[in-house]
């Protein structure tokens, strides 16, 4: 199974298209192949890293990633990369210099810092939404509850007690970072990595917060709504940006996302976007044909019987099932027929029964042919 793309890049889901060529460029560093030679590992990452840029850096390819997961992406032009030379190939502008720069120049020199951020982002909640054939058929809004992180209402967030101001840090000088150097046989390396006394925000509390104790954040409760669109399926996500947990001291908060569960029908199945109905009818109306009202998920719709409609036949109610969630249109509705057989009869419906042995037209041609269709009539119910 894939791993998600922002986690592999390691940004949040609102992450703009900066962040998401600065942590590409980071783990592009940190894996490429001429800095681990013979390392598969090394190599595998580095194409996972380039897959994920990829899909996060086009808007119409995050965008159907952010709403449906990696099967949103099926059927367009992406297919991932089978070697290190698709890679170069197919981002030769970012290695030779589209982002403003080298994708290397942090390791040889001349890097940009990655900057001071406000405060540590929040975590991603991940919910799971429990919806009706009937809810998916239409589309639907809920509404939902969730206890999480939200900002502290005595400091703003900030994690200072009021009053009081925040002060550059001591170690980093408020720039938020460390800048790590080291030399190997490619020359010197400059890793920047975050200032492990500020947390890579450039200040510090003096006084923190008596509610919060310095975090910024308190827990809380909160109330979305989420609207659900028709023709969703199991697996799907919607993506609810910045209503996840508050970040600590004023960052950024996480995103809700809220995957899609199907629940069992007791009349319908499911399959892809049409949905199967079981209909039992009689013998008699098998034979002579009828129309019938048969429920959808839309309500009770007619249903023509036609006459000598055999059991297993599948019949086709147009537009009567799912809509498609990328498309126009619906799918149908597939009515399999069964035939009412009953076990116990009364002497005077046997004896009427038997009466049918006097009408050629409703028998068999033959003895094979009547062995098989009685075959085929109680196998039907086995």
């Amino acid at each position: 199974m894939k791993r998600d793309y922002y986690e592999i890049l390691g940004v949040n889901r609102n992450a703009s298209i900066d962040e998401i060529k600065k942590a590409y460029r980071q783990l592009a560093i940190k894996y490429h192949p001429d800095k681990n030679p013979d390392n598969k590992d090394a190599e595998e990452k580095f194409k996972e890293a380039a897959e994920a840029y990829e899909v996060l850096s086009n808007d119409d390819k995050r965008r159907r990633y952010n709403q449906f997961g990696h099967q949103g992406l099926r059927g367009q032009d992406f297919s991932g990369f089978s070697n290190v030379d698709d890679i170069f190939s197919h981002f030769g502008d970012i290695f030779s210099g589209a982002f403003g720069g080298s994708i290397f120049e942090e390791v040889f020199g001349g890097g940009r810092g990655r900057g001071v951020q406000s405060g540590t982002p929040g975590a991603d909640l991940k919910i799971q939404l429990s919806l009706t054939l009937e809810e998916i058929a239409t589309g639907v809004e809920k509404t939902i509850k969730l206890k999480k992180y939200i900002p502290c209402t005595t400091c703003d967030g900030n994690g200072a007690k009021p009053g009081t101001l925040l002060t550059p840090c001591s170690v980093c000088g408020g720039s938020g970072e460390l800048r790590q150097v080291s030399r190997s046989m490619f020359g010197q390396f400059v890793n920047i990595v975050p200032c492990t006394n500020c947390g890579g925000e450039g200040n510090v509390v003096k006084e923190p917060c008596a509610k919060c104790s310095g975090d910024g954040r308190i827990t809380g409760e909160a109330t979305l709504k989420v609207n659900i669109p028709a023709g969703v399926r199991e697996g799907n996500y919607i993506p609810l940006r910045g209503q996840g947990n508050a970040g600590r001291k004023g960052g950024q908060s996480g995103d809700v996302i809220v995957y899609i569960k199907e629940t069992k029908h007791e009349t319908f199945q499911r399959s892809e976007d049409d949905v199967v109905y079981d209909l039992l009818i009689g013998f008699p109306d098998a034979v002579l044909g009828t129309e019938l009202e048969v429920p959808t998920l839309t309500g009770n719709a007619k249903l023509k019987i036609a006459p000598g409609t055999p059991p297993g036949q599948v019949l086709r109610m147009r537009d009567k099932g799912i809509p498609h969630v990328n498309s126009s249109g619906r799918g149908d509705q597939l009515v399999r027929v069964s035939i009412y057989v009953p076990k116990k009869l009364t002497q005077r419906e046997k004896e009427f029964l038997k009466t049918f042995d006097n009408f050629p037209g409703l028998q068999p041609r033959d003895a094979e042919d009547k062995k098989g269709f009685f075959n085929k009539v109680f196998d039907s119910f086995s």
